[in-house]
């Protein structure tokens, strides 16, 4: 059994669509399993390719949607693109799956090599707030119905049982499961070989979303904050942009102790998350990360449905706010009080 996992970006709908490895190996402990990515996010599936007593991911195939458009008729472009069919073609699928229900991620289903009788399960509709395209439902030999209301992770599990033609898994008898605890225990150690300022107990607060309404008051951050650094802890305040870090100074300026990093890289990122004591953030790849690693994290939703990507599967998670309803920071000290401090 040869299957190709299709999940393209973004960071945050990556880390959802990881359990899905997990229940096709339940299921085919034997298979091989490709995954096709953009290439900014091979490194979050990289912990889960195959290797001695762990079988995973066989293969990650790159691809650079992103920037080949931006340079369609270029050379080099035409010659990556030649690099990454072949790469695809290498193979040919029985099973592939589609998660993400958009135009772009559906036509390289199209593009891979595919057995006679092979399944290219895809979502059959689209869930409340989430983008969809409709005409990808052409490229799909079996189109999956899911709720309108369906976290991202079901949803992802959902369709991989149904192109197994498995039972549903229950998100409670049946938890997801992300990353090997090995991989993330290693991890932690290697936090403070990135800077100084991972060596003593850190809280991470990722204040930071492209969208404003998503953002969370400066005060609000501020008064947890001067809780936090109150029993002993560093805030650390990370920022991925220049108009972001000018947010983490002014929260630094007002909360004792606190820092704002150096800038660091996504893989980076891995280390740091896993080495923090707590997260706290809005709803944004980097919290997710948090909750997936199973680390103490508080999930804040200001302007986005919390039933999509809410952390279920841990005690160590709380989420709190919902569409146009945030929490207050009572709400917020109590949550850090019950999981951390």
């Amino acid at each position: 059994m040869n299957i190709l996992i299709i999940k393209l970006s973004s960071l945050g709908d990556v880390l959802h669509n990881l359990p899905v490895v997990w229940d096709l190996r339940a299921q085919y402990p034997d298979a091989k399993i490709d995954w096709a990515v953009e290439e900014g996010y091979v490194h979050l599936l990289q912990p889960l390719l195959t290797r001695p007593g762990f079988k995973g991911i066989d293969r990650i195939i790159p691809i650079a949607m992103r920037r080949w458009k931006k340079s369609l008729f270029h050379k080099k472009t035409r010659m990556e693109l030649k690099s990454f069919l072949k790469n695809l073609r290498s193979i040919r699928y029985d099973m592939v799956i589609e998660t993400q229900g958009l135009l772009k991620a559906a036509f390289v289903t199209r593009l891979a090599k595919r057995s006679h009788e092979s399944v290219i399960a895809g979502l059959a509709n689209a869930t409340e707030d989430s983008g969809y395209e409709p005409v990808s439902r052409w490229f799909y030999t079996q189109c999956v119905t899911v709720p309108k209301q369906c976290h991202a992770v079901n949803r992802s599990r959902l369709v991989a049982a149904a192109a197994m033609n498995v039972t549903q898994p229950d998100m409670h008898t049946s938890p997801p499961q992300f990353y090997p605890q090995a991989f993330v225990d290693q991890l932690a150690q290697k936090s403070s070989e990135i800077s100084a300022e991972f060596t003593q107990p850190y809280v991470l607060f990722f204040h930071a979303t492209a969208r404003a309404a998503k953002q969370w008051d400066e005060s609000h951050w501020v008064e947890i904050g001067r809780f936090i650094t109150a029993k002993g802890k560093r805030v650390i305040l990370p920022w991925g942009n220049t108009k972001e870090k000018q947010v983490s100074q002014r929260l630094c300026s007002k909360i004792p102790g606190s820092v704002v990093p150096e800038a660091f890289s996504l893989e980076q990122a891995f280390s740091i998350v896993a080495g923090a004591e707590m997260t706290i953030g809005v709803d944004t790849g980097l919290t997710h990360l948090s909750a997936i690693m199973y680390k103490p994290t508080i999930e804040i939703y200001c302007d986005s449905p919390r039933w999509k990507t809410e952390g279920f599967w841990s005690t160590k998670i709380k989420n709190l706010g919902d569409t146009a309803s945030p929490p207050d920071v009572k709400q917020v000290l109590e949550a850090v009080q019950q999981i951390y401090i």
